[in-house]
């Protein structure tokens, strides 16, 4: 019974997809809900509302770089700011 388990799991093509998937359904909303329990806690009990939004800004700028990174299309915005500074002609 398991040699023809593992003969069936060598015949499998292996990839990480499943495990993306997991991390990007599990772990990136748990961190960003303790990102923002974290922020609400520092600053909201202080009054500093400024360094909250200081703070926030800076997590929005992360997410848009794992947003990116996620996506694939890092490559097309890294061609579009390229195209900024150059000319074709």
């Amino acid at each position: 019974m398991t040699t023809m388990t593992l003969a069936t799991l060598a015949q499998a093509e292996l990839d990480t997809n499943n495990v993306r998937n997991w991390i990007l359904d599990n772990i990136i909303p748990l961190v960003l809900l303790a990102v923002a329990l974290l922020l609400l806690w520092l600053g909201g009990g202080k009054g500093d509302n400024a360094g909250v939004m200081r703070r926030l800004a800076g997590v929005v700028v992360a997410l848009a770089i794992v947003g990116l990174a996620v996506s694939g299309l890092g490559v097309d915005v890294g061609e579009w700011l390229a195209g900024l500074f150059t000319t074709t002609g």
